[in-house]
């Protein structure tokens, strides 16, 4: 896979690049696209941003990240849902692929996940208009169980496509492999999604022994998934967009120089991806 072919997520390099330098990063090593995180967007500022994206000529694959809908009280939901509209606004003036959502958990004080996953779903509804109108998809990025808690309810693709079904037009799937690499399911949910649902393909490795379940994805090739399996899988299924990596390793790559994990990460694609 060539260097074209892939997006970088900005948490990959956030320590020690700001959003413009991602931006230019992705332009000297010729690497076709860009997924923000929306606090660097903020930092560098929308306008600005999208000018310095037009300007390299990469694509969005993403903005990262909507979601976060359930909370204990009306208030707090109706807050997630401006925010989330915020967060379409800012995807469509930086012209991304997708708004990434990341659902979020139980409220503070529940155990009822079944009510967690109905205020997901009533949540995305109700910014489905303003999404639709923006002509921003929502993509659902089902995450691992161990997230269950706290950052995502949703945690299947196939609970994924179950949302696509009641929502409709306009809700898609970020598919993540280091979220469900483990499903025996997943074959059938990725040809299930097909080319309309599979918004965003996100890559990284599962390093065995993980030290941190947030902070400690590995390369494509240094961990057990097996990542070309799953790309033939999406692809076949008509996914045709760019290959985002994502990885998130404070004791690691975060502490290198960020144009060599870029030229790691372009090597690794080459040969793992």
């Amino acid at each position: 896979m060539e260097p074209a072919r892939l997006s970088l997520n900005t948490a990959t390099v956030r320590q020690r690049w700001t959003l413009r330098q991602c931006i230019e990063g992705c332009a000297r090593h010729g690497i076709g696209g860009i997924a923000p995180w929306r606090d660097m967007l903020a930092a560098c500022g929308v306008e600005e941003a999208a000018r310095l994206i037009v300007g390299h000529g990469l694509t969005v694959t993403g903005l990262c990240r909507g979601g976060m809908f359930p909370a204990a009280t009306a208030e707090g939901r109706r807050q997630a849902i401006d925010d989330n509209r915020r967060a379409i606004d800012e995807a469509a003036a930086i012209g991304a692929q997708c708004l990434v959502l990341v659902v979020g958990g139980l409220p503070e004080g529940s155990k009822d996940i079944a009510g967690a996953r109905a205020q997901v779903r009533d949540g995305i509804a109700a910014v489905l208009d303003h999404a639709r109108a923006a002509k921003v998809p929502l993509a659902i990025e089902p995450l691992h169980p161990m997230y269950a808690g706290d950052r995502s309810c949703v945690n299947t693709v196939a609970q994924a496509n179950a949302l696509c079904d009641e929502l409709g037009a306009g809700v898609g799937i970020a598919l993540d492999v280091y979220h469900v690499w483990w499903d025996p399911d997943l074959p059938a949910g990725i040809a299930r999604a097909g080319r309309e649902r599979l918004l965003a393909f996100h890559v990284c490795d599962w390093l065995v022994p993980t030290r941190d379940l947030l902070l400690d994805r590995g390369m494509m090739g240094d961990g057990v998934i097996d990542i070309a399996a799953i790309r033939a899988q999406v692809e076949a299924a008509g996914y045709d967009g760019l290959v985002e990596v994502e990885i998130f390793s404070r004791d690691h790559w975060w502490q290198e120089d960020p144009d060599g994990v870029l030229r790691t990460m372009i090597d690794r694609a080459r040969t793992c991806v």
